[in-house]
């Protein structure tokens, strides 16, 4: 086991910006309504054409999280860190439906099948297949734009870096999501919805990709307070000699 700070920081890193990708991946099946939930008005908003209210996937809840695990790793271990950890999730998440695919494939016992009946479940197998069994088009369009969102948010998380050095904190890690996430919330419904089987008109791919993008934009701006925090405590957790060497090693990359 390493014993060293920033080893085994790297890997508590690692295994929670996994584990929230995880999650979010699995827990997206489900559309929510924002208004109901914080118990305000319906907006609907309307944009190209197209009318709707604010409904996102439960996957929101987790991704801002990944998107400041990102810039903790990009901060602490450079381009590499990033890179290493997002290929290694996209290759667990592919991993994950995998065995979910084969789960689903599996006959189930007669009397599991209704065994929830009571609860409002009337065949456990379908609603299994539901939740579990996303479509492959969803897949791919999420591990797409993920992998296209990161590559994005290192880059512009770097060259920031470069030009304003250890100030302006705020500056490299939002700005990198805004761009990022651009691109990312575009890409997957692209990809899911447009090219997918369900072939969305480009002008409901236009109004709902924005208004995610607003969602994610609104939330990275909220949730910086949590990066200052997060680099003090990780700068107390190393040492301020061992903090500033492993951000001019990721700085080099």
């Amino acid at each position: 086991m390493p014993r060293d700070r920033s080893s085994l920081l790297f890997v508590g890193l690692a295994g929670f910006f996994i584990c929230n990708a995880l999650i979010a991946e699995f827990i997206g099946v489900k559309i929510f309504a924002l208004e109901d939930s914080l118990g305000i008005a319906t907006f609907d908003w309307y944009l190209f054409g197209e009318t709707g209210s604010l409904s996102f996937t439960a996957g929101v809840l987790l991704w801002p999280v990944v998107f400041i695990m990102t810039d903790i790793i990009n901060e602490y271990y450079g381009r590499q860190g990033v890179h290493f950890v997002s290929l290694l999730t996209v290759s667990l998440i592919i991993y994950a439906f995998g065995f979910a695919y084969l789960a689903i494939s599996l006959a189930p016992a007669s009397w599991w099948v209704s065994i929830s009946q009571e609860r409002g479940v009337p065949d456990m197998q379908a609603a299994f297949n539901v939740i579990f069994g996303q479509g492959m088009w969803t897949i791919m369009g999420s591990v797409t734009a993920f992998l296209i969102g990161q590559i994005i948010d290192v880059a512009v998380f770097q060259q920031v870096r470069k030009i304003t050095g250890e100030q302006m904190l705020w500056a490299r890690a939002t700005g990198s999501t805004v761009i990022s996430q651009l691109v990312d919330s575009f890409v997957v419904l692209y990809i899911a919805f447009v090219l997918g089987p369900q072939h969305w008109p480009i002008s409901l791919f236009l109004a709902v990709g924005t208004v995610n993008y607003g969602y994610k934009l609104i939330a990275a701006i909220l949730l910086t307070p949590l990066i200052y925090l997060a680099h003090h405590l990780l700068d107390s957790y190393l040492g301020a000699e061992r903090a500033a060497a492993l951000k001019a090693q990721a700085l080099g990359q």
